[in-house]
């Protein structure tokens, strides 16, 4: 039987920030839409700092920034320790135009609006494997009209984000790419005439539930022609939220875990909303939980006031949801399963290498919306893992392990590091800056200094079984970061999204993709680390850690990049000259490649050109110049990435999305003629021969 759809959303095709309303619907469940979570009152430390310079003047408030005075270098210390080739560049000194730095060399592609991945010339690319492809043996062709959620369960899941690559030869010849699914959209995924958006069967929901999670695969990359392959082999993995997951750290069996299905809070079933991730040193993948409110169904019937606040603060609310998963399985609703959210934002981990391991969540690390999670080892050879909790006005924490590293990537070493990340200390970040609060006016206009930077602290919250938040337990601390945050007055910034630490130099790289409601009447207004009301292009925030240490709980920062229209007044390019860079908006995920140049991809662009993928130097006399590399199709969002002397990788997310549904297709990507889009993963390589010449940004 056929029928029409039902409508579907409602008449608007574009959200703050670019992303259309069937985006911002099903990934996030509409967040933009309504009022942020965090409505504390608290005066954050930016607020105090002008409340200070207004009341007493600049005097009396000098004595607390008298901290931020010395400079971005002077409280770290790393300036001495710089390497003599990039001191003698200018490290962080506005740039002069000359010669492309070693990974930069190509000609930046011009915005786009065409339905392909766009690159440079004297590149090639190549899909890797698209949404319904054959992961584990057995899985059957992809067919759109005839999906199942026994088939789904094999194959490549829908909507791809973080893309991860571990060698597994010297060479990198052979590898295993690991892929996080974020979201489903099911309007796209199935025939119009076969999906009723207010009535859909088990089957579809189920073919959901087993296209979220994340895929492992092999992959062979050929030595001539440059291309990667995805090859059988028992590595082939498809984690789904079916898949069981064992909870661990302070808060493994905590009350607030306990559900009717799991009454020890140690046992869940699969991971959503998975959207950066990163690979760490011992060869695993840590994936972070993200939008997972829009999930669950009626959380206006929690009528307990602490229980319906602690869900408040995490966005939960409403009654049944976009996808009417509560309706098949009680966990999706909170009336029933009250604990079941609490189950999900965290950080999880799972061992590529193993493909009978079982994943993990690691509690210690807090509970939020987690953009990411990557390492960098302390001095003393302990663990840092950095994570941003993405949503406007929320804060980016750290967590430094008790114990310390192991290096190798043995089973043995995987095993003990992966248990670094269930003892040690979790905190949050406050970000203070060092101008007069009259000089950071919102008009993009740099202060004095000639940059936006300050320094900052990290602000414990808890370690192991002990609470340093007054009001609460460790164990509440873990399970309701976000609250216990509130009360020590961290820095509300712009949708802090993947935050990763340079391996070059040292330094760590935040991107803010945006905020459109900072600014105004009742919102936290403009400060130093966030400059910018009405943020609709967002910012990158690099900081470094007191004497290079990653365990240090001081730090100074500035600002690389104030995204958006380079012709506009309130952009800065690191110093860069402003008419040789590329426009860039809404900046999302970061990576590096070997020479500590930054690599960025864009989700949302407000410019009106598609989402790409951007190099920025941040040392030198080219430090932020901004050249795009790649495009990606019409409504697709720029994931991953993957930055090597080879090869790029970008996952192509929600191509064609800006469609209310699939029965008229905006894009047809990546297959063309009349069929529908399929997120992927693509590879681009440099043609020739992959040795020398083939080394991406090498003539």
């Amino acid at each position: 039987m056929s029928f029409e759809p039902r409508r579907l959303l409602p008449l608007i095709t574009s959200h703050p920030g670019g992303r259309s309303a069937v985006t911002c619907e099903y990934r996030c469940g509409n967040a933009c839409a309504h009022p942020e979570p965090n409505a504390s009152e608290n005066e954050y430390f930016g607020d105090v700092v002008k409340d200070l310079l207004s009341r007493r003047g600049a005097l009396k408030a000098g004595a607390v920034l008298a901290a931020a005075a010395g400079g971005f270098a002077a409280l770290s210390g790393t300036a001495a320790a710089e390497p003599a080739d990039v001191a003698a560049a200018g490290h962080g000194k506005p740039g002069r135009p000359g010669r492309p730095v070693p990974g930069t060399d190509f000609e930046a592609v011009p915005p786009n609006k065409l339905d392909a991945v766009t690159i440079p010339e004297g590149y090639d690319q190549r899909v890797v494997i698209r949404w319904g492809d054959a992961v584990e043996a057995g899985a059957p062709k992809f067919d759109f009209a005839k999906q199942t959620a026994a088939a789904q369960a094999k194959q490549f899941g829908y909507n791809c984000d973080f893309v991860g690559l571990i060698p597994q030869d010297p060479l990198g010849i052979r590898n295993l790419l690991v892929v996080n699914h974020e979201y489903t959209t099911e309007v796209h995924m199935f025939p119009a005439d076969q999906y009723d958006p207010a009535n859909p069967t088990e089957e579809q929901v189920k073919i959901a539930w087993a296209a979220h999670g994340l895929s492992v695969v092999q992959t062979f990359r050929d030595p001539i022609g440059g291309a990667l392959h995805v090859t059988p082999s028992r590595y082939n993995r498809r984690i789904t939220l079916n898949t069981p997951f064992e909870v661990r750290g302070p808060a493994a069996g905590s009350k607030f875990l306990k559900t009717s299905a799991d009454p020890s809070g140690r046992k869940v079933l699969g991971t959503q909303n998975n959207c950066a991730g990163g690979v760490t040193p011992w060869g695993t993948v840590l994936s972070g939980e993200e939008n997972v409110n829009q999930y669950f169904a009626n959380a206006d019937k929690v009528t307990d006031p602490v229980a319906s606040a602690r869900l408040k603060r995490y966005g939960f609310s409403g009654t049944a949801t976009t996808r009417k998963w509560e309706r098949y399985d009680k966990r999706w609703d909170l009336a029933q399963e009250p604990n079941e959210a609490n189950r999900f934002g965290w950080v999880v981990e799972i061992d590529p290498n193993d493909p009978n391991s079982t994943p993990v969540k690691h509690t210690a690390l807090g509970r939020f919306k987690h953009e990411a999670a990557n390492v960098k080892i302390t001095k003393d050879g302990r663990v840092a893992v950095y994570s941003g909790d993405d949503e406007r006005f929320e804060y980016i924490y750290k967590f430094v392990s008790k114990g310390k590293y192991k290096p190798g990537d043995s089973a043995h070493a995987r095993r003990h590091n992966s248990a670094l990340l269930d003892e040690g200390t979790l905190y949050v970040g406050r970000f203070t800056g060092d101008s007069p609060a009259a000089e950071i006016d919102g008009t993009g206009k740099l202060p004095a200094d000639g940059e936006f930077d300050g320094v900052g602290e990290w602000i414990p919250l808890a370690s192991g079984t002990k609470s340093f938040v007054d009001g609460f337990t460790a164990e509440e601390i873990y399970v309701f970061t976000r609250q216990a945050a509130d009360k020590v007055q961290p820095t509300k910034m712009d949708r802090p999204e993947d935050i990763q630490p340079n391996p070059v130099n040292g330094r760590i790289y935040a991107a803010l993709t945006n905020n459109s409601q900072r600014g105004p009447a009742g919102k936290a207004n403009v400060d130093e680390a966030n400059p910018r009301p009405n943020n609709r292009n967002g910012h990158i925030l690099e900081w470094d850690e007191e004497g290079g240490d990653a365990a240090s709980t001081k730090f100074s920062w500035r600002l690389l990049l104030v995204c958006g229209d380079p012709k506009t007044a309130d952009t800065y390019f690191g110093g860069f000259p402003k008419d040789q860079v590329s426009p860039i908006s809404c900046p999302d995920n970061v990576a590096f490649d070997r020479h500590g140049n930054l690599w960025i991809s864009t989700d949302g662009n407000a410019l009106g050109a598609n989402d790409g993928l951007f190099s920025v130097p941040v040392d030198g006399p080219e430090r932020g110049h901004v050249k795009q590399f790649l495009s990606v199709p019409v409504g697709a969002e720029c994931c991953g990435p993957v930055v090597t002397d080879h090869l790029v990788l970008v996952a192509v997310q929600h191509p064609g999305e800006d469609a209310p549904s699939s029965a008229n297709p905006t894009s047809h990507w990546p297959d063309g003629g009349a069929t529908q889009p399929r997120p992927s993963i693509v590879s681009v390589w440099k043609k020739g021969r992959w040795g020398q010449v083939g080394r991406i940004g090498v003539k």
